[in-house]
């Protein structure tokens, strides 16, 4: 594993865009981009990219601007989509390649759902991480709870404690898996202040791209000023390619109706129940980096039965 950086551009003008790479090009695989959810980052990754190195994959895991190692731009309102979006081209540009495999969880999967819609998308295959094209109010409530709040911290121990307790519905996790999640979340600002490796920032509502993007969902809901359900059906319709989604059985934010209205519109859709955890399944587990694996590969057609794909009751 390596860490590298480029440059994106915003209004606020260039700023880093942190990534890990994982393994060498070779002409066996193509290249996989791994994408964190809301308040998380690229190091998330970490287990299933070495997984998946062992195999001889060649992996990117970037951290969105505000997270991890990356910059965090002057004005918080420039966080959004389409600015994650312009940089995740770039992060495509930069590994020199026509086509990527796609894992990514919550936000990160909806980005990438998003550019497998697009005509002439790069995207070969997408692994969704416990989100669809429908978000419920509740979940959305629940998140924002806590995105960007995150208190300070004395000591690492204390910050895993912490981690424990709101990233619960990860799944099972070793102490030495939450060790390595801790340590790669937080960083010591002062002698005995440890904070998240996130802006506060992105708590504040980008205005002016909801407005844009509520006006172009729902129209006239947006302009009621109703609290919905994030609806991106209409892009899900556009999406051709085909989908793993890994779903958390305790999950708010995937619910089975919504799994049932995907697969109706889009056939070509496996599922991977993990009914431990809830949202987002945290993808430690080696059962479950080899099922990412394997699908990616080839599909899966000739395992599906050993590994927990399921068709949803229609």
């Amino acid at each position: 594993m390596k860490k590298d950086y480029f440059q994106g551009l915003s209004e606020d003008g260039f700023h880093r865009v942190a990534y890990t790479e994982w393994g060498t090009p070779n002409s066996t695989h193509i290249p996989i981009v791994c994408v964190h959810g809301l308040t998380r980052n690229g190091r998330d990754f970490d287990s299933l990219a070495e997984y998946l190195t062992y195999f001889g994959c060649h992996v990117f895991c970037p951290d969105i601007i505000g997270r991890g190692d990356s910059d965090w731009l002057k004005n918080p309102l420039h966080y959004t989509y389409e600015q994650y979006l312009a940089d995740l081209n770039a992060m495509i540009a930069r590994i020199h390649t026509k086509q990527v495999d796609w894992v990514g969880t919550s936000m990160g999967g909806l980005l990438g759902m998003i550019l497998a819609a697009m005509p002439n998308s790069p995207i070969r295959r997408l692994v969704l991480n416990d989100v669809g094209p429908q978000i419920p109010v509740n979940a959305i409530s629940r998140l924002a709870k806590y995105a960007g709040k995150d208190p300070d911290f004395s000591n690492i121990e204390e910050a895993k404690k912490y981690f424990k307790i709101i990233y619960a519905d990860f799944g099972h996790m070793t102490e030495e898996q939450w060790q390595h999640f801790t340590e790669n979340s937080v960083h010591e600002v002062t002698p005995g202040k440890f904070t998240t490796k996130i802006d506060p920032g992105i708590k504040q509502t980008p205005a002016k791209s909801k407005l844009a993007w509520q006006l172009l969902l729902n129209p006239h809901k947006a302009l009621e000023g109703t609290f919905f359900d994030v609806d991106l059906w209409h892009i899900w319709r556009k999406v051709t390619c085909p989908v793993l989604v890994i779903h958390g059985g305790r999950s708010d934010l995937l619910l089975p109706d919504i799994l049932i209205k995907m697969h109706n519109l889009h056939p070509n859709m496996d599922i991977l129940e993990i009914p431990n955890a809830g949202h987002a399944p945290a993808l430690q587990d080696p059962v479950q980096q080899e099922v990412i694996y394997r699908w990616l590969i080839d599909g899966f057609e000739s395992h599906k039965q050993d590994a927990n794909i399921v068709t949803p009751t229609i």
